[in-house]
């Protein structure tokens, strides 16, 4: 476990999986991540990388020959993440390929997730390096899982999500069995910046959005306002997801999405895929804000 506090905020992350764990009023230790309850879902805010998501089949092909990779990917759960570089204010944990993992990716690369602490800010920085002679694809993203409610004299119905921008989205529903993208959609906001929070809306899994115009979510409460923002200016898709018995809320900047149902499941066409020149580095960010009312 490594740690990094400041007057403010205290955050810890795991080693495996390079996972934040903790997220904290430095001043009276107010919580404000899930506490992975293995009995509900034992994660705090998986790293996803190098896919997003479920493949059909587990599986995918790469030039004529075909792959099998976990869902999200296997950066989370990973036990070879090493810390990299730590400063006053930031950790930086770095996974490199190995021979186990170009069995299921066959493209040589570095990973790196930076953790760094300013004021009452958490970014989250992930810089991916193509070392191999070929392009490679790959998607990126992020998991965080939010406590909720916060507070011991509130419920989850008293939260809900308030979006930078009024919009016109729909989610787009996944395949329960499957886990992958269906070809059904179903409007969630109309001329809306609100959703409410309760644990039916999980009952069809996560809320998956490719065309919101917000760049940014706020974690609200009836009863103590905005407690944080998420900001994902560099991510283009969104999941909202928890398991519907879960006192928590993940808000999931992505780059790339889940396999849908009549997938070709060539990587390089792959939905939401980025390809990465040789001897190229990738960057991408996303910062958690904690409202400073609740930090004083």
């Amino acid at each position: 476990m490594y740690t990094l506090q400041n007057n403010k905020l205290k955050i810890a992350v795991k080693k495996i999986g390079a996972e934040l764990c903790e997220v904290s009023s430095t001043k009276h230790n107010t919580q404000f991540m899930w506490d992975a309850n293995p009995e509900v879902w034992g994660s705090y805010a998986p790293n996803l990388f190098p896919i997003i998501g479920a493949l059909k089949d587990d599986s995918y092909t790469f030039e004529g020959a075909s792959y099998t990779l976990p869902k999200h990917g296997f950066v989370r759960h990973n036990q070879d993440i090493k810390l990299h570089k730590q400063t006053e204010n930031s950790l930086t944990f770095k996974l490199s390929y190995n021979d186990a993992l170009l069995e299921m990716y066959p493209f040589k690369f570095e990973f790196y997730i930076s953790y760094t602490l300013i004021d009452n800010t958490i970014e989250i920085l992930h810089t991916i390096k193509n070392c191999d002679t070929k392009t490679m694809y790959f998607s990126v993203g992020g998991h965080p899982a939010f406590k909720c409610p916060v507070y011991n004299n509130e419920n989850y119905n008293d939260y809900s999500l308030e979006f930078e921008h009024v919009e016109n989205a729909k989610r787009h529903l996944i395949e329960m069995e499957t886990g992958l993208i269906s070809n059904k959609t179903e409007t969630v906001f109309n001329n809306s910046n609100i959703l409410d929070l309760n644990h039916e809306l999980f009952d069809r899994d996560a809320l998956v959005f490719k065309d919101l115009t917000s760049r940014k979510v706020s974690l609200k409460s009836k009863n103590h306002g905005t407690i944080l923002t998420v900001s994902y200016q560099d991510f283009n898709y969104l999941g909202i997801w928890a398991k519907p018995t879960g006192n928590y809320v993940c808000i999931e900047p992505w780059l790339g999405i889940a396999d849908s149902v009549n997938t070709n499941q060539k990587l390089i066409e792959k939905e939401g895929i980025i390809a990465l020149q040789t001897d190229k580095t990738f960057k991408a960010a996303y910062q958690i804000e904690i409202e400073n009312t609740h930090l004083i």
